[in-house]
């Protein structure tokens, strides 16, 4: 059985493929310990004594898996501990650093490559022809098969948003048999009244707080990921942040793609805007955040997290 790297760094902004290679790197460790610890940090939840504490060698030599997400957002002294560990990495610790890969803490991406450290490059499809692909590598990845027509009629539903698309894949997959065709594509997003984190996100920057409350708990008791719902949540603030302000001169196909959606969906984003203002975008975006590291392991309810997220997300709407 093949050890796992000690040190690994994953670089990418595309979030669901981040947050893959993390469960892959867990599960390699986890197969050759199943006693092994894990640690899920975000910069804002650590200080530099949690870090050296997560990351010392162990008396007992329990293997520990520590995950640092976001290290390009590292205080000055959180990257300078880092940057020493990794002139020395434990043994017994496996250590996955994430980097958005821009160039915030640029220096200690280098200085995880120079350490040696194994590199997972995880770009999302920036292209439809792309994201055309991904669907069908969700669906062989499952066993299944999907049409060419079928991939595309799904990407043209559902968006640019990944996680959305893998999440519309995975119900496909479940809720379908064989070969799944354009036909079954259109049945079951045109005939389907289930409620998705699309329709949570819509109703929270609408304002419109009671049905967003409504449709947060159906579709939690129906088995929506949180992290599914707090990402179309992050998704229709950014849209928000887009349509609200359009810089001047900037042709609608950059705005959509600015907003991450397709073309059609910007007369909609734009009704949606009316009423937020820039401190409300930016109170909406802090929620997000707050949110998605609650979710991730900072808080204990998921479910709390996201009910608190539509409350504030919808009372920044008119704030000013």
């Amino acid at each position: 059985m093949p050890v796992p790297a000690l040190l690994t760094i994953i670089v990418g902004d595309e979030e669901l493929l981040v947050d893959r290679a993390v469960a892959a790197i867990v599960a390699e460790v986890r197969e050759a310990d199943p006693e092994v610890d894990v640690h899920d940090l975000v910069p804002a939840q650590i200080g530099v004594s949690t870090l050296v504490e997560v990351t010392s060698p162990s008396l007992f030599g329990d293997r520990r898996v520590v995950v640092l997400r976001s290290s390009q957002d590292l205080t000055k002294d959180l990257a300078a501990t880092v940057t020493d560990y990794l002139k020395d990495p434990a043994d017994d610790v496996n250590l996955v650093l994430t980097h958005a890969g821009g160039n915030k803490g640029k220096a200690l991406l280098q200085e995880a490559v120079k350490a040696g450290a194994q590199r997972v490059d995880c770009k999302g499809p920036g292209k439809a022809s792309e994201r055309v692909a991904f669907v069908r590598s969700e669906f062989s990845r499952a066993g299944r098969q999907i049409t060419a027509d079928a991939a595309q009629a799904l990407v043209d539903s559902v968006g640019s948003e990944l996680r959305e698309i893998a999440a519309a894949c995975t119900q496909l997959v479940a809720d379908t048999e064989g070969r799944v065709d354009a036909a079954a594509v259109a049945r079951y997003h045109s005939g389907k009244a289930e409620v998705s984190g699309f329709a949570v996100a819509d109703r929270a920057v609408e304002g419109r707080l009671p049905e967003a409350l409504e449709q947060l708990r159906w579709s939690l008791s129906v088995g929506t990921a949180p992290v599914l719902i707090n990402s179309a949540l992050a998704g229709a603030v950014r849209g928000i942040a887009v349509a609200a302000q359009p810089p001047r001169g900037v042709p609608e196909a950059e705005l959509a793609k600015r907003a991450r959606v397709p073309p059609w969906k910007l007369r909609t984003l734009r009704q949606q805007a009316r009423g937020w203002s820039p401190a409300g975008v930016t109170r909406a975006m802090a929620v997000i955040a707050e949110t998605d590291a609650l979710i991730k392991g900072a808080g204990r309810d998921p479910a709390y997290a996201l009910e608190r997220a539509v409350i504030e997300i919808a009372r920044a709407r008119g704030r000013r």
